[in-house]
């Protein structure tokens, strides 16, 4: 009997031991929503903050290359170059998301929609940059390859006749080929590059 007591006596320590970490488990989950609400709400703030103040730059920097026109000449070329100077440090950094959208085009917007397909951060720029330099490359070698296919089997398998629906694939697989390649190029427009349209 003494051993069942005992044990009895164990088990509710074990359970009241038990109750007291689902406890404090659960008072530590909310104090932790509630610190991640706290930061969202901080990072809202701060984000509106910084909002104001890049846009108060950016349209005092166009007022004052609106005004730069009634400086003497000496001093013109000086003050072109500062205001080019702060208009890229804003532009080509972390600032550049603060701003308001810029139009993306027509043919950006008739594809895509109202999307924002502005990029703030330069490295991420340059990787749309070199993605799109790949997906050129490896386009170039399927541009090659599916007519020479074509021209092969026309010879050595339809003796002399293209059958249409390979060559409807081929037609459909340029569709997508140049669409791709001008929303593309598009995309890296809006974002600054100086890439030549084809």
């Amino acid at each position: 009997m003494r051993q069942a007591r005992k044990a009895q006596a164990e088990a509710m320590a074990d359970g009241d031991a038990c109750g007291l970490e689902e406890q404090a488990a659960a008072k530590a989950a909310r104090e932790l929503r509630e610190a991640a609400a706290a930061l969202a709400v901080r990072r809202a703030a701060d984000e509106d903050a910084l909002r104001r103040h890049a846009v108060t730059l950016d349209g005092d920097l166009r007022r004052l290359q609106g005004s730069v026109a009634t400086l003497e000449p000496a001093a013109l070329d000086k003050v072109e170059e500062d205001l080019e100077r702060a208009n890229l440090a804003i532009l080509d950094s972390n600032v550049a998301a603060f701003l308001p959208n810029k139009g993306n085009g027509k043919f950006l917007k008739k594809f895509v929609g109202p999307v924002n397909v502005r990029i703030a951060r330069k490295e991420d720029k340059l990787k749309v940059k070199d993605e799109y330099n790949n997906y050129r490359d490896r386009a170039a070698y399927m541009f090659l390859l599916f007519p020479s296919i074509l021209l092969l089997l026309r010879w050595w398998v339809w003796d002399g006749c293209l059958p249409a629906l390979p060559v409807q694939m081929y037609q459909a697989w340029l569709l997508f080929l140049y669409t791709s390649f001008a929303l593309r190029e598009n995309v890296l427009l809006v974002n600054g590059s100086d890439i030549r349209p084809w």
